[in-house]
């Protein structure tokens, strides 16, 4: 195996949790009639959080990389 650094570290752990809670989600909507509005809209702001923070690390990631080499 290869040398992991941090910043990968930190992009696979970002993309797992995603991962998760975009399952958690889908659950959530495959039973919808168990949740209220307001729940569902709680469950999809946190999995857009959880991406938008995703997108954002892998941003900076490129860019400190672009400015390294």
């Amino acid at each position: 195996m290869g040398h992991v650094s941090f910043c990968d570290l930190n992009i696979m752990l970002i993309g797992s949790i995603v991962a998760i809670s975009g399952i958690e989600l889908l659950k959530s909507f495959l039973n919808i009639a168990a949740y209220t509005k307001e729940q569902l809209g709680w469950k999809l702001a946190l999995y857009m959080t959880f991406v938008i923070s995703g997108v954002m690390l892998a941003l900076m990631d490129r860019l400190t990389n672009k400015n390294t080499h």
